[in-house]
Protein backbone atom coordinates (compact mmCIF):
# COMPACT_ATOMS: atom_id res chain seq x y z
CA UNK A 1 0.00 0.00 0.00
CA UNK A 2 1.40 3.38 -0.95
CA UNK A 3 0.65 6.21 1.36
CA UNK A 4 -0.15 9.82 0.00
CA UNK A 5 -0.39 13.37 1.40
CA UNK A 6 -0.65 16.41 -0.55
CA UNK A 7 -2.89 19.23 -2.00
CA UNK A 8 -6.23 18.62 -3.70
CA UNK A 9 -9.52 20.17 -4.40
CA UNK A 10 -12.74 18.38 -3.64
CA UNK A 11 -14.73 18.02 -7.03
CA UNK A 12 -17.48 16.01 -5.97
CA UNK A 13 -19.35 13.38 -3.58
CA UNK A 14 -21.37 10.48 -3.91
CA UNK A 15 -23.30 8.44 -1.50
CA UNK A 16 -21.31 4.52 -1.53
CA UNK A 17 -22.77 1.69 0.37
CA UNK A 18 -24.05 2.00 3.78
CA UNK A 19 -22.25 5.19 5.42
CA UNK A 20 -19.12 5.95 2.87
CA UNK A 21 -18.77 8.81 0.61
CA UNK A 22 -17.18 8.65 -3.29
CA UNK A 23 -14.78 11.54 -3.56
CA UNK A 24 -13.68 12.92 -6.73
CA UNK A 25 -10.43 14.69 -5.97
CA UNK A 26 -8.43 16.91 -8.36
CA UNK A 27 -5.11 16.58 -6.74
CA UNK A 28 -1.21 18.28 -7.45
CA UNK A 29 0.64 15.25 -7.66
CA UNK A 30 -1.46 12.82 -9.66
CA UNK A 31 -4.23 14.37 -10.72
CA UNK A 32 -7.53 13.48 -10.54
CA UNK A 33 -8.18 10.39 -8.62
CA UNK A 34 -11.47 8.95 -6.96
CA UNK A 35 -11.48 7.56 -3.34
CA UNK A 36 -13.72 5.85 -0.07
CA UNK A 37 -14.16 8.28 2.49
CA UNK A 38 -15.53 5.09 5.00
CA UNK A 39 -18.01 6.72 7.57
CA UNK A 40 -18.36 9.80 6.41
CA UNK A 41 -22.08 10.22 6.03
CA UNK A 42 -22.26 8.70 9.80
CA UNK A 43 -19.37 10.84 11.45
CA UNK A 44 -18.20 14.09 10.18
CA UNK A 45 -15.22 13.42 12.76
CA UNK A 46 -12.43 12.56 10.19
CA UNK A 47 -13.81 14.89 7.64
CA UNK A 48 -15.72 17.79 8.64
CA UNK A 49 -16.40 20.40 6.16
CA UNK A 50 -13.93 19.23 4.34
CA UNK A 51 -15.92 17.22 1.30
CA UNK A 52 -17.73 20.33 0.58
CA UNK A 53 -17.15 20.50 -3.22
CA UNK A 54 -14.17 23.08 -4.37
CA UNK A 55 -12.57 22.38 -0.79
CA UNK A 56 -8.72 23.15 -1.06
CA UNK A 57 -7.69 19.96 0.81
CA UNK A 58 -4.48 18.11 2.17
CA UNK A 59 -5.45 14.96 1.78
CA UNK A 60 -3.94 12.02 3.45
CA UNK A 61 -4.82 8.96 1.15
CA UNK A 62 -3.75 5.41 0.64
CA UNK A 63 -3.20 3.70 -2.84
CA UNK A 64 -3.42 -0.19 -3.43
CA UNK A 65 -1.73 -1.14 -6.09
CA UNK A 66 -4.48 -2.61 -9.06
CA UNK A 67 -7.21 -1.15 -6.96
CA UNK A 68 -8.89 1.60 -9.06
CA UNK A 69 -10.09 3.67 -5.96
CA UNK A 70 -8.10 5.03 -3.13
CA UNK A 71 -8.87 4.98 0.56
CA UNK A 72 -9.45 8.18 1.83
CA UNK A 73 -7.87 9.25 5.91
CA UNK A 74 -8.14 12.58 6.24
CA UNK A 75 -8.29 16.04 5.23
CA UNK A 76 -7.38 19.42 6.62
CA UNK A 77 -8.94 22.19 5.15
CA UNK A 78 -6.70 24.82 3.87
CA UNK A 79 -9.33 27.29 2.10
CA UNK A 80 -13.49 26.77 2.43
CA UNK A 81 -15.96 27.75 0.03
CA UNK A 82 -18.19 27.56 3.40
CA UNK A 83 -15.66 30.58 4.78
CA UNK A 84 -18.17 33.32 3.04
CA UNK A 85 -21.89 33.61 2.41
CA UNK A 86 -22.44 31.34 -0.28
CA UNK A 87 -25.04 32.97 -3.29
CA UNK A 88 -26.27 31.73 -6.23
CA UNK A 89 -23.59 33.47 -8.82
CA UNK A 90 -20.43 32.24 -6.92
CA UNK A 91 -22.10 28.55 -6.65
CA UNK A 92 -22.58 28.48 -10.04
CA UNK A 93 -19.04 29.71 -10.86
CA UNK A 94 -17.78 27.42 -8.21
CA UNK A 95 -19.75 24.36 -9.57
CA UNK A 96 -18.37 25.39 -13.13
CA UNK A 97 -14.79 25.01 -12.18
CA UNK A 98 -15.50 21.71 -10.61
CA UNK A 99 -17.59 20.40 -14.06
CA UNK A 100 -14.71 20.69 -15.94
CA UNK A 101 -12.12 19.67 -13.81
CA UNK A 102 -14.21 16.87 -13.73
CA UNK A 103 -13.74 15.76 -17.08
CA UNK A 104 -9.74 15.75 -17.01
CA UNK A 105 -8.43 12.12 -17.22
CA UNK A 106 -7.88 10.08 -14.27
CA UNK A 107 -4.52 10.47 -13.57
CA UNK A 108 -3.51 12.76 -15.85
CA UNK A 109 -0.90 14.96 -13.77
CA UNK A 110 -1.77 18.72 -14.77
CA UNK A 111 0.29 21.24 -12.52
CA UNK A 112 -0.56 24.17 -14.54
CA UNK A 113 -4.36 23.37 -14.28
CA UNK A 114 -3.77 22.88 -10.75
CA UNK A 115 -2.41 26.20 -9.88
CA UNK A 116 -5.25 28.21 -12.04
CA UNK A 117 -7.71 26.42 -10.35
CA UNK A 118 -6.55 27.47 -6.85
CA UNK A 119 -5.88 31.25 -8.10
CA UNK A 120 -9.56 31.23 -9.49
CA UNK A 121 -10.78 29.49 -6.60
CA UNK A 122 -9.05 32.26 -4.36
CA UNK A 123 -10.78 34.86 -6.21
CA UNK A 124 -13.93 33.25 -5.67
CA UNK A 125 -13.74 32.87 -2.24
CA UNK A 126 -13.26 36.32 -2.02
CA UNK A 127 -16.57 37.13 -3.54
CA UNK A 128 -15.53 37.71 -7.23
CA UNK A 129 -16.99 35.75 -10.30
CA UNK A 130 -17.04 36.75 -13.09
CA UNK A 131 -13.41 37.77 -13.78
CA UNK A 132 -12.35 34.61 -12.32
CA UNK A 133 -15.00 32.32 -14.56
CA UNK A 134 -13.95 34.06 -17.49
CA UNK A 135 -10.09 33.69 -16.70
CA UNK A 136 -10.70 29.86 -16.08
CA UNK A 137 -12.61 29.54 -19.48
CA UNK A 138 -10.18 30.99 -21.34
CA UNK A 139 -6.91 29.40 -19.59
CA UNK A 140 -8.40 25.92 -19.65
CA UNK A 141 -9.04 26.02 -23.32
CA UNK A 142 -5.41 27.32 -23.97
CA UNK A 143 -3.85 25.00 -21.52
CA UNK A 144 -5.40 22.22 -23.38
CA UNK A 145 -4.66 23.29 -26.83
CA UNK A 146 -8.07 24.14 -27.65
CA UNK A 147 -7.58 27.89 -27.62
CA UNK A 148 -7.85 29.10 -31.32
CA UNK A 149 -5.99 31.91 -32.82
CA UNK A 150 -7.49 34.83 -32.95
CA UNK A 151 -5.38 36.51 -35.37
CA UNK A 152 -6.14 35.44 -38.69
CA UNK A 153 -9.32 34.25 -40.43
CA UNK A 154 -8.88 30.16 -40.69
CA UNK A 155 -9.78 30.48 -44.39
CA UNK A 156 -8.64 33.50 -45.97
CA UNK A 157 -5.95 34.06 -43.49
CA UNK A 158 -6.71 37.84 -43.08
CA UNK A 159 -5.20 39.51 -40.53
CA UNK A 160 -7.95 40.00 -38.05
CA UNK A 161 -6.26 42.02 -35.49
CA UNK A 162 -7.52 45.07 -34.10
CA UNK A 163 -10.93 43.81 -35.37
CA UNK A 164 -14.00 41.54 -34.29
CA UNK A 165 -13.84 37.85 -35.55
CA UNK A 166 -16.82 35.25 -35.97
CA UNK A 167 -16.81 31.58 -34.66
CA UNK A 168 -18.78 28.32 -34.84
CA UNK A 169 -19.15 25.87 -32.08
CA UNK A 170 -19.09 22.89 -34.11
CA UNK A 171 -15.71 24.48 -36.64
CA UNK A 172 -12.09 24.98 -35.68
CA UNK A 173 -10.69 28.86 -35.97
CA UNK A 174 -12.17 31.85 -36.44
CA UNK A 175 -13.03 33.97 -39.40
CA UNK A 176 -13.55 37.20 -40.72
CA UNK A 177 -17.18 38.53 -41.78
CA UNK A 178 -16.88 37.32 -45.47
CA UNK A 179 -15.79 33.48 -44.69
CA UNK A 180 -18.29 33.14 -41.73
CA UNK A 181 -19.96 29.93 -41.52
CA UNK A 182 -23.56 29.12 -40.90
CA UNK A 183 -24.18 30.02 -37.34
CA UNK A 184 -21.09 31.77 -36.65
CA UNK A 185 -21.70 34.32 -33.96
CA UNK A 186 -19.37 37.24 -33.41
CA UNK A 187 -16.80 37.72 -31.13
CA UNK A 188 -16.00 41.82 -30.52
CA UNK A 189 -12.91 43.87 -31.08
CA UNK A 190 -12.57 44.55 -27.51
CA UNK A 191 -13.10 41.30 -26.27
CA UNK A 192 -10.53 39.82 -28.46
CA UNK A 193 -9.04 42.83 -26.82
CA UNK A 194 -9.73 41.41 -23.21
CA UNK A 195 -8.87 38.11 -24.28
CA UNK A 196 -5.25 38.94 -25.05
CA UNK A 197 -5.09 41.06 -21.57
CA UNK A 198 -6.32 37.71 -19.99
CA UNK A 199 -3.43 35.64 -21.50
CA UNK A 200 -0.93 38.42 -20.55
CA UNK A 201 -2.42 39.15 -17.03
CA UNK A 202 -2.68 37.15 -14.01
CA UNK A 203 -6.40 36.73 -12.54
CA UNK A 204 -5.42 38.80 -9.21
CA UNK A 205 -4.79 41.71 -11.00
CA UNK A 206 -7.43 41.75 -13.65
CA UNK A 207 -10.25 40.54 -10.76
CA UNK A 208 -9.13 44.13 -8.80
CA UNK A 209 -10.67 45.49 -12.16
CA UNK A 210 -14.16 46.50 -12.44
CA UNK A 211 -15.84 43.22 -13.57
CA UNK A 212 -19.81 43.52 -13.81
CA UNK A 213 -21.75 40.50 -15.48
CA UNK A 214 -21.95 42.62 -18.56
CA UNK A 215 -18.78 42.70 -19.23
CA UNK A 216 -16.91 40.52 -21.67
CA UNK A 217 -20.53 38.36 -22.42
CA UNK A 218 -19.54 37.11 -25.26
CA UNK A 219 -16.18 36.36 -24.35
CA UNK A 220 -17.54 33.74 -21.78
CA UNK A 221 -19.88 32.56 -24.16
CA UNK A 222 -16.99 32.26 -26.77
CA UNK A 223 -14.55 30.36 -24.32
CA UNK A 224 -17.60 28.21 -22.71
CA UNK A 225 -18.80 27.19 -26.02
CA UNK A 226 -15.38 26.04 -27.10
CA UNK A 227 -14.69 24.42 -23.60
CA UNK A 228 -18.43 22.08 -25.05
CA UNK A 229 -17.20 21.48 -27.85
CA UNK A 230 -13.58 19.89 -27.36
CA UNK A 231 -15.44 18.00 -23.86
CA UNK A 232 -18.32 17.08 -25.97
CA UNK A 233 -21.04 17.58 -23.43
CA UNK A 234 -23.11 20.84 -22.53
CA UNK A 235 -21.88 22.50 -18.90
CA UNK A 236 -24.99 22.66 -17.06
CA UNK A 237 -23.10 24.64 -14.53
CA UNK A 238 -22.47 27.21 -17.78
CA UNK A 239 -26.53 27.57 -18.50
CA UNK A 240 -27.10 28.37 -14.43
CA UNK A 241 -24.54 30.95 -14.53
CA UNK A 242 -25.87 32.48 -17.49
CA UNK A 243 -29.64 32.54 -15.25
CA UNK A 244 -27.88 34.79 -12.62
Amino acid sequence: MIQHVGEAIVLRTWPFQEADLLVSLFTREQGRVKGVARHAMRSRRRFGGALEPMTYVRATYAEKPRQELVRLDAFEILSSPLSRPIDYARTAGLELVAEVLEELPEGAVEDAVFRLALAVLEEMQVGRVWMPVTYFCLWMNRLMGWMPELGHCVVCGLDLRGGPVWYSATSDGVTCADDRRGGSVGLSAASVSEAQRIFKGTVKGLAAEAWPKERGVDLRRFAVETLERHLERRLMSARALGRV
